[in-house]
């Protein structure tokens, strides 16, 4: 199992097309390639290379932002909110109360 750091998440979500990438995501999970290009320059106006959008999605997966799952000969981007989640718990979960000696 690869472990995430926070900082990696911090630099995934540093670019404002990744971020983009990860609303498209939010907004209708497990996404090819060819269909995050198109909601990208549909709704976004974003006009990017394949390859470039790819590098983008390469980043967020190192992150554990994103999973791809194969199927057949396509290739599906799921978004995953675990490395959001623990960055969220790790500094707004209330900490137990110190015990006295």
């Amino acid at each position: 199992m690869v472990r995430v750091m926070a900082e990696d998440v911090f630099k995934a979500l540093a670019d404002p097309t990744r971020r983009r990438i990860l609303d498209e995501l939010a907004e209708r999970n497990g996404q090819t390639l060819f269909e995050i290009c198109a909601r990208l320059v549909t709704k976004h106006g974003l006009s990017l290379s394949r390859q470039a959008i790819s590098q983008h999605l390469a980043v967020l997966e190192s992150a554990g932002l994103v999973v791809a799952r194969r199927q057949g000969r396509y290739k599906f981007h799921d978004l995953n909110t675990g490395p959001l989640e623990h960055i969220v718990t790790r500094w707004l979960t209330p900490e137990a109360p110190e015990s006295s000696p």
